[in-house]
């Protein structure tokens, strides 16, 4: 199988996630997008993470309905940071007959020089990345060429970040990320 792996905080998961990987999972013919929620990203160690009983939960409201998504709790099962090439080794180790495209946006491209082992995630998957609107594919060595495969995404300009910033000062998040996730943080009083 052609499996897309997209990680993230997901906290919380919204429209521009669920648009990423849909317009991976058609246009780099796909037969499965895995989210893979963080369990300790080392990125994030300077902000509070919502619990990841929430943020699993919330995964699963917003993918029901679509066959093709599925989600993979090996990060929140692992001690310590997540990592995205311990992620994707251990990923390649329980899937065997599996070929892995790494999703990601062109921002992310851009930074991943930054992340832990680049090369040691290019070694286990292609990446599948969405340029911005009006920008240049960045491209600076880190990852070969010949294992990045571009693909086209409507941009939205929707974070987590502005999203948890609506909820604490009670603005709506209506349209910004499926109606029942934005039931599950009212109901369980996320973010506020």
């Amino acid at each position: 199988m052609k499996v897309g792996i997209l990680g993230g905080t997901f906290d919380p998961v919204h429209n521009g996630h669920l648009l990423l990987a849909e317009c991976a999972r058609e246009q780099l013919s796909l037969d499965e997008v895995l989210f893979v929620p963080a369990g300790n990203p080392w990125r994030k160690s300077e902000r509070a993470i919502t619990p990841a009983e929430h943020r699993l939960a919330m995964l699963r409201l917003a993918i029901e309905g679509n066959d093709a998504f599925g989600i993979s709790d090996i990060e929140l099962r692992r001690e310590g940071p997540s990592y995205t090439a311990d992620t994707l080794e251990a990923l390649a180790g329980e899937r065997l007959d599996d070929a892995f495209w790494f999703i990601v946006g062109a921002d992310a491209l851009a930074d991943i020089r930054h992340w832990r082992e680049p090369e040691r995630i290019a070694r286990h998957a292609r990446i599948g990345a969405a340029p911005r609107s009006g920008t240049e594919m960045p491209h600076d060595g880190v990852i070969p060429s010949d294992r990045i495969d571009g693909f086209d995404c409507p941009g939205l300009d929707i974070s987590s970040t502005d999203i948890r910033a609506r909820v604490s000062s009670g603005r709506s998040i209506r349209y910004m990320l499926p109606d029942a996730v934005c039931r599950y943080i009212e109901a369980n009083r996320l973010y506020r």
